[in-house]
């Protein structure tokens, strides 16, 4: 009788463990969005190229935190979202690729590029 009642409770537990795991970034992932949409809009504009590189760890952290773009125009986390991969996919191969990406995982992936490439990173990096 008893392992009738332990059994469900120990699977139960097991799925929700499981189900209840944060997502592990891809920064390779993160290196190539960031590189062929965040890159290949920034040269565009005005403001030029922004390498990881030229921030540290620190400033990165703090940037995505703050969730503000162009100077609080928008938000970081727009130009990460499925609606903004959507509305440049027909120009952007990169944002097609990832469009089916969870907005948080992306978001993520992109961040942890950033934190690896900054200045004082495990890999400084440059996106020419």
């Amino acid at each position: 009788m008893k392992l009738r009642f332990v059994l469900p409770v120990l699977t139960a537990t097991a799925l929700f463990s499981s189900a209840a795991q944060a997502y592990d970034p891809d920064w390779k992932r993160g290196r190539i969005y960031y590189r062929s949409v965040c890159t290949s809009c920034h040269v565009a504009s005005p403001i030029g190229q922004i390498n990881p590189s030229s921030k540290t760890k620190a400033e990165w952290a703090a940037y995505v935190k703050a969730d503000k773009h162009e100077k609080g125009k928008n938000t970081v986390k727009q130009f990460a979202s499925k609606d903004y991969r959507a509305s440049i996919k027909a120009a952007n191969k990169a944002a097609e690729k990832f469009a089916d990406v969870p907005d948080q995982e992306l978001l993520e992936d992109v961040t942890l590029f950033l934190q690896r490439g900054a200045k004082d990173g495990e890999a400084p990096a440059s996106c020419s």
